[in-house]
């Protein structure tokens, strides 16, 4: 089979084809740095961790690209509430972020630019859109004309001359009266009293949140690239006006395929912070809920589907990582992320039966990333080696010598590689509500290499204060990590 994705920009499920044979540009969307992340947050993170992992596993070399929103009026406000600074709150919420998804196994983006970083690129970006006559400076704001763009409304499917029929009669506020259009946007913003800004052609100001992307996706990737991630309520206006300012700019596709989740509800209302029902990722964690077991929470749905969260639901996810994770102790801890591209090294040894087994899993993800149908391959796969872990358990001397059979080996390897491909990983202690101040026994080995992983990813990004933090937060809790030639860390317990 041929992956197979649900494109929003055409409403088709489409077969996946790169602009590059084997290899894949990808942009997700990143957090605004304003708050720490909750279980929205998680389950979008974790859907787009899982299609770069099985894009891994099936041979490709992706390039993935998140970035961070650091620049923005919730920040501005976080920040006077606080008495603080737009740089520290950012600074704070992005180590939690880093932390946040490590704990999670969301391996860490290639890249992972900030806006404040993309100054240049943003300010070139809205010069060569006022160039070309699609946008417009008004009393140091910039705006785009939105009715220069004739694909305006393309992905969401919105129509502009209903819109405004609709919008007929309502007072303008100021600056909608300095707009050409009521639903023009702003590319860049004049300096307010006491706020921070940055020097540009049409005066001191900031950028506006939909041309920072639109710049930092052609600085990292290019003019056009194979895939851009998002959650449901980006589509508009964040991913619509990310389209016509880049395709405005460049006369070319921003992106070939546009994918988004489906959001998570809370007693039937989406969980966000604006509506005060979200719950956070460290909080969930914190409270005794397993990272995998959230991780198993969120795949049991479609990514595209709502999920609904319950404490039943949570209860009934936990159950089932418990029989699985016991399964996948009888094998022996493998390096974390995704196996090597291409074929296992087991699978010239596999029986029929588990070859079977390995297509399913591939066909059930090649359906437009169906985790659930792929976890039930897992389940299946985990069954006799779940039953074996109790008779391990209970003292069974015979327990030792099946384990042993290279059928059982075979078939506990292949489920720890499909595992891997969903970012599931055995978890050698559960963690508890007090596990985060127990010291070095209340990090498993696991956990510690994905704050490795997160440490080589700031320091690979230069994002060096991210990559000291994460080095001192592990020598609190007794990990001393050795720096070698070559990249690589090593670690002890002290």
């Amino acid at each position: 089979m041929t992956l197979k994705l649900t494109n929003t920009l055409s409403r088709r499920v489409e077969e996946f084809h790169p602009l590059e044979p084997g290899k894949v540009s990808i942009y997700c969307c990143g957090v605004t740095v304003y708050d720490l992340c909750h279980l929205g947050h998680a389950r979008s993170y974790i859907a787009w961790d899982v299609l770069r992992r099985y894009l891994i596993w099936s041979g490709y070399a992706v390039t993935f690209v998140q970035n961070y929103t650091d620049i923005d009026d919730k920040i501005l406000g976080r920040a006077a509430a606080e008495g603080s600074s737009m740089e520290a709150v950012s600074e704070r919420n992005i180590e939690a972020f880093v932390a946040d998804m490590a704990r999670l196994n969301i391996l860490p983006a290639d890249r992972m630019p900030r806006a404040t970083g993309s100054l240049e690129a943003i300010r070139a970006l809205i010069g060569e859109l006022e160039a070309k006559g699609a946008a417009y400076s008004a009393d140091g704001d910039v705006y785009f004309a939105v009715m220069k763009h004739a694909g305006y409304g393309k992905l969401s499917g919105r129509d502009l001359e209903q819109q405004q029929d609709n919008a007929a009669g309502r007072v303008a506020t100021e600056e909608e009266a300095r707009k050409q259009h009521p639903f023009d946007f702003a590319l860049w913003k004049g300096a307010k009293p006491g706020e921070p800004s940055f020097p540009s052609p049409w005066g001191a100001g900031r950028p506006g949140w939909h041309i920072e992307c639109s710049a930092m996706v052609r600085e990292e990737l290019g003019d056009t690239i194979d895939i851009h991630l998002g959650g449901a309520d980006l589509v508009f206006p964040h991913h619509e006006n990310e389209i016509a300012q880049s395709e405005a700019a460049t006369g070319k596709e921003l992106a070939r395929y546009w994918l988004h989740n489906g959001m998570v509800n809370v007693g039937g209302q989406k969980m966000s912070k604006s509506l005060g029902n979200f719950t956070t990722i460290r909080a969930l964690l914190d409270s005794g809920v397993s990272p995998m077991t959230l991780r198993l929470f969120t795949l049991q749905a479609h990514y595209r589907k709502p999920l609904d969260f319950t404490a039943e639901a949570l209860e009934a996810a936990a159950s089932g990582w418990k029989g699985l994770n016991a399964a996948l102790g009888l094998v022996a801890t493998g390096t974390p992320g995704p196996p090597p591209a291409g074929q296992s090294s087991l699978a010239p040894e596999l029986t029929p039966e588990l070859t079977a087994a390995r297509q399913r899993f591939a066909a059930a993800m090649d359906d437009d990333l169906n985790s659930s149908a792929a976890l039930a391959v897992l389940f299946e796969l985990a069954k006799p080696l779940r039953a074996l872990a109790n008779r391990l358990e209970r003292g069974d001397a015979d327990a030792a010598a099946a384990a042993a059979e290279p059928e059982l080996l075979a078939q506990g390897a292949l489920l720890q590689e499909l595992a891997g491909v969903l970012g599931l990983q055995h978890e050698a202690v559960s963690p508890t509500p007090s596990s985060a101040a127990d010291g070095a026994g209340g990090l498993s080995d696991a956990e510690i290499r994905a704050q490795i992983e997160a440490r080589q990813a700031a320091k690979a990004a230069r994002d060096f204060a991210s990559a000291d933090r994460i080095r001192e937060a592990l020598n609190q809790q007794g990990i001393e990590l050795i720096d070698k030639p070559g990249g690589v860390t090593e670690w002890l317990r002290v």
